[in-house]
């Protein structure tokens, strides 16, 4: 008797829920049924896309053609997009099973072992990976059309979660980690703290990742870069520079440069160990040198400098 076995998949858990497993299945059990195959085992894929091999049941299968070689001598889909839709990981796949002595076969495809179901097999994968070639360039234009719009289409990041189509915005505030995210930002434009000492305050505070783990320092690093806190959309790989975000900042544009100016060393940081007294980092002579005391007017003079030098540091930080 010529055994076989069965594999159907579908790439959504919606069509699980639809007959879609059920259509595939009884096209391959009939199609099994009028060659004269004996059904050895069935296998479903349910809600995996074919566009990698990394599927559980597919690999289920593979392993269970290896523990039964010379009992199986086909493997039965519906169609070969069911199988995979890179030509690349069809042919891999066919190869492999070609040297456990087993052929692939289609219930609604003219395939088979001859020279013309070769060539009919290596159109049909081409046309498979040309179909989904297509959708995923489909699926970009959507995306960069509405990040244009200044939707946000990817996952939230900390301090977001993902609103639902009906709200009218991507995004809407996370509620118990938005206020932290804006109290990071707060603490650290200020200058008296590096980022280790604020990463410090967020394990403080509570503030975690999504699998509920403490940031790491490189975490606080892309946060306080992240321009989507002040509701600024920049995707570069879409090309889509600058745009307003449809939801709620969390923070103000100038809060965001200022923070941009202190990372970058533009704005003087006044850490605690900068803020120590001057006389603790001198030499004896400077130690004991007398104090002068400024006049007023060139105080004024002073802090209209330091002034000058923060707009102009916070001017070059919105440049960039």
């Amino acid at each position: 008797m010529v055994g076989a076995v069965i594999y159907v998949r579908v790439s959504t858990k919606e069509q699980t829920e639809n007959l879609s497993l059920p259509t595939q299945l009884r096209a391959c059990e009939e199609y099994c049924r009028r060659q004269g195959y004996e059904i050895l085992e069935r296998f479903h894929e349910e809600g995996e896309s074919a566009k990698t091999t990394d599927r559980s049941q597919l690999q289920n299968l593979l392993t269970y053609c290896r523990l039964n070689k010379g009992r199986v001598h086909f493997v039965v889909v519906f169609n070969l997009t069911r199988f995979a839709r890179d030509k690349y990981d069809h042919f891999a796949l066919r190869s492999l099973l070609q040297s456990l002595g087993i052929s692939l076969r289609s219930a609604t495809e003219p395939i088979d072992d001859t020279s013309t179901g070769k060539l009919m097999e290596g159109v049909l994968a081409a046309f498979a990976q040309f179909d989904n070639d297509c959708r995923s360039d489909r699926t970009r234009a959507g995306m960069k059309a509405a990040l244009e719009l200044g939707r946000w289409v990817f996952l939230a990041p900390i301090g977001y979660l993902n609103a639902p189509r009906a709200m009218g915005k991507s995004l809407m505030p996370d509620p118990e980690r938005a206020p932290i995210v804006r109290r990071l930002f707060e603490e650290y434009a200020t200058g008296r703290f590096n980022k280790q000492q604020v990463l410090e305050q967020a394990r403080t505070w509570g503030l975690t990742n999504r699998r509920g783990r403490p940031f790491t320092s490189q975490a606080i690093g892309v946060l306080l870069r992240n321009q989507l806190y002040a509701g600024i959309v920049d995707v570069t790989e879409y090309g889509v520079r600058g745009k307003r975000g449809d939801f709620e900042p969390l923070i103000s544009e100038d809060l965001f440069f200022r923070v941009q100016a202190v990372l970058s060393g533009r704005l003087p940081s006044t850490t605690p160990q900068q803020r120590a007294h001057p006389a603790s980092h001198c030499a004896p002579s400077c130690a004991a040198s007398p104090v002068v005391e400024a006049s007023p007017a060139a105080g004024r003079r002073a802090e209209a400098s330091t002034t000058r030098t923060t707009t102009a540091a916070l001017a070059a930080a919105r440049s960039t």
